[in-house]
């Protein structure tokens, strides 16, 4: 094609940009637009092929060219028009400006390899590669042939993926490399999954091991099987497992290694489910862990303000989904709790759902009054609720649910509101798996009896979606939160108190899947509605504000995060008081800001501040005041003031111990704490007795596959490296980087 020819008379050709096995790609000017486009134009048929072939093939093509048009995702190449002009098959598409991966890794180029891309943009590239994946994969289209040259990083810092749909059409035509006389399509040898490579049927786990060969290609320089020979590349995917990345690259992150070699698992049922658990992985590991939660966690008897079912609360031992999160409870108002069913209007032939059961169906009268004090009691649970006394509310409920069932029936709604509100207080208490299961039935049960979309069904859906993302499982919390957020825009409207606290949570759910940018994008339109609708005052307004600084904090965007921040705690001082818990979250939250800014002497003295608040308001012994002594930790040793640190870690791990447990979260975190001090003053034998302590109490705890049992793991392997003991090394990295399933024989 000449330069200067016209492409159905209306596309422009203008700069040759690429060449590849498809063909070659041209920087083309739109002429009925006025816009830039690039143009792919594919290889014409060789004369072997038979005729019918080529119609076969026009029509695979223009199926697989409207998929591809019909991929929306600020990850995915948008495709605009195709065609075909001169028995020349083409795709018009927007025109990137920027490099592609495998160019980005030719620009650093040393001799006899290619030098890895920063650590920094081997994440941020992972993270958007795997939601665009995710996005990708759950429309039922999968790529077939991801490697770096598919993978542009423009000029605005934007990942994009290209040839989606395309890639299956090379297989067909045969444009892409052969094994030498055995008629197989292949895709890039270096990049192929192993059941590519056998011939087999491929799902996007054949994506994501492709990914994993990218990831571990522009972390390391050089792909995991990096030879001449294509038989030794295929037989490598195939048999044998990679090198760990960080014998390439040491000062690779343990999380990272470990994302790319579950990426790698031979087998696809050993690799993650989907892109969206990748993602997990690796937003949960790219959390600073100086980033502490703030659990507001009550002691026995101590006065503490009501949580909604879906704000974040605690008690003496918070829920799993604190371990490893980088802030604190999202403080949202609870709001109107609906009022309890009157118990009169239930005995008054309104309710036709199954009666009551045993001897108290022949006693109306009996019926009534005990009713009435069940109701009554019920409103007692609720108080316990809000005054944070949630195991004596966990008990009340329970007993109150049995009673009524007994009196009403199973499933008359006041025996599920007192079901329900049973299930929210064993969340509160870290009973989270019980918390999920006695959710669902309660979900399944009101939908049953009251309609999929009634209130009280959408609120025990909803509280379902918090026990999963309290068990860490935040893609399908997402998928709930979406659905009951849709259903509650469709009954109440856009702007009811529920939609936008739904919504609030959604946006939650959305920066704990890695997905920061949709996070702060619905964040600030969370938190722009409650402001019109509630005041910026309001605890709500103020509640989703703190969300929108979270994830600025999660973009980077730290001196932003603690503008918001400084504000927040500002209008909770003149709102609810300077020491209400809400308002000494936020300034914990500042802490961290300041210390992730480098300004660890303003970070100390705000820590020393808050310590002294929440030790006159809470005691010098509740879980607040330890955690922001634990602060003042942290920054001594930013500051490297390893023997302050020491001291003062040693006392908050002692306090924690009697407090809260040996084996509670934020107790490891200090015994880790003391760890990093022995280290940096030198004292490494005790060093590794701390060390091992909490890989140890992480397993019992989370589990072998935990992220923070396995950062502990490469702890212990660092000690003994410092000790000189490295042939004891192999146990813990082995286990740190065995994939999903296998750690439990590992070592």
């Amino acid at each position: 094609m000449a330069e200067s020819r016209l492409i159905q008379g209306r596309y422009r050709l203008l700069d040759l940009v690429g060449r590849g096995g498809m063909g070659e790609v041209w920087r083309a000017r739109d002429e009925s637009l006025g816009r830039q486009v690039a143009v792919k134009c594919l290889k014409p048929l060789a004369p072997h092929h038979d005729p019918s072939f080529g119609t076969v093939l026009r029509e695979r093509f223009r199926r697989e060219a409207r998929v591809a048009a019909a991929l929306q995702h600020r990850g995915v190449t948008v495709v605009h028009d195709f065609g075909e002009s001169d028995g020349v098959l083409h795709l018009v598409m927007e025109y990137l400006d920027g490099r592609n991966l495998s160019q980005l890794l030719d620009e650093g180029r040393e001799p006899g390899r290619r030098a890895p891309l920063p650590v920094d943009d081997v994440a941020e590239i992972a993270e958007q590669v795997v939601a665009a994946l995710a996005y990708t994969h759950e429309q039922g289209v999968v790529h077939r042939d991801l490697k770096p040259a598919n993978i542009m990083r423009i000029t605005d810092g934007t990942v994009k993926i290209c040839d989606f749909g395309i890639a299956r059409l090379g297989h067909d035509i045969g444009f892409t490399a052969r094994l030498t006389g055995t008629g197989v399509a292949m895709g890039t040898p270096h990049y192929m999954s192993p059941e590519q490579i056998g011939g087999e049927e491929v799902d996007h786990r054949s994506d994501l091991y492709s990914l994993g060969c990218v990831l571990y290609e522009i972390a390391t320089g050089a792909p995991p099987f990096d030879l001449d020979d294509t038989w030794g590349i295929l037989v490598g995917h195939r048999d044998t497992p990679p090198r760990p990345p960080r014998e390439h690259r040491p000062e690779l992150p343990a999380y990272l290694e470990r994302a790319i070699l579950g990426l790698l698992a031979k087998e696809p049922g050993q690799r993650p489910r989907d892109a969206r658990e990748v993602a997990d992985r690796i937003a949960v590991g790219r959390r600073p862990p100086a980033y502490l939660p703030t659990v507001a966690t009550a002691q026995p008897g101590s006065p503490r303000q009501e949580l909604p079912p879906e704000a974040e609360g605690g008690a003496a031992r918070p829920p799993s989904w604190t371990r490893g999160m980088t802030t604190g409870p999202k403080a949202v108002s609870a709001g109107p709790r609906p009022a309890p069913p009157d118990p009169a209007a239930a005995l008054a032939a309104v309710w036709s759902g199954a009666g009551p059961v045993g001897p108290a169906a022949a006693a109306p009268a009996a019926r009534v009054d005990a009713a009435a004090r069940l109701a009554e009691r019920h409103r007692a649970g609720l108080a316990l609720g809000r005054r944070g006394r949630w195991a004596e509310a966990r008990d009340t409920h329970g007993a109150v649910a049995a009673e009524r069932a007994r009196l009403l029936g199973p499933d008359h709604p006041d025996t599920l509101a007192s079901r329900y509100e049973a299930a929210v207080a064993l969340g509160r208490t870290g009973q989270v798996p019980d918390a999920l299961r006695a959710c669902a039935d309660v979900a399944r049960a009101r939908e049953r009896v009251l309609g999929a979309d009634h209130p009280d069904t959408l609120a025990a859906r909803q509280e379902t979606a918090y026990a999963l993302g309290g068990l860490g499982r935040h893609a399908e919390a997402h998928r709930v939160y979406a659905a009951v957020l849709a259903a509650r825009e469709r009954t109440m409207g856009p702007d009811h108190p529920d939609t936008l606290r739904c919504r609030h949570n959604l946006a939650r759910s959305l920066s704990r899947t890695g997905r920061p940018t949709e996070a702060y994008r619905t964040a600030r339109e969370v938190a722009a509605a409650r402001s019109r609708l509630l005041g910026p005052g309001h605890p709500d307004t103020l509640a989703t504000r703190y969300e929108v600084a979270y994830v600025l904090g999660q973009l980077g965007r730290w001196s932003e995060s603690l503008r918001d921040y400084g504000e927040i705690v500002a209008a909770r001082a003149a709102v609810l008081g300077p020491d209400h818990p809400d308002t000494l979250a936020a300034r914990y939250e500042t802490g961290i800001c300041l210390g992730r800014l480098g300004r660890g002497e303003q970070a100390l003295t705000v820590y020393r501040d808050l310590a002294a608040d929440r030790a006159r308001t809470d005691g010098p012994t509740h879980p607040e005041t330890l955690r922001a002594r634990h602060g003042v930790c942290v920054n001594l040793g930013r500051l490297g003031r390893w023997d302050e640190a020491l001291a003062e870690s040693r006392q908050v791990y002692a306090l924690r111990t009697s407090v809260l447990g040996p084996g509670h979260p934020d107790t490891l975190v200090s015994r880790r704490e003391v760890a990093v001090g022995l280290g940096r003053l030198g004292r490494w034998p005790q060093a590794l007795t701390e060390y091992r302590g909490v890989a140890a109490a992480r397993e019992v705890a989370l589990g072998p596959d935990h992220p923070d049992t396995l950062a502990a793991r490469d702890d212990e392997a660092h000690c003994l490296r410092r000790l000189g003991r490295t042939a004891e090394t192999a146990a813990p990295y082995r286990r740190a980087a065995a994939p999903p399933g296998d750690r439990r024989s590992a070592g």
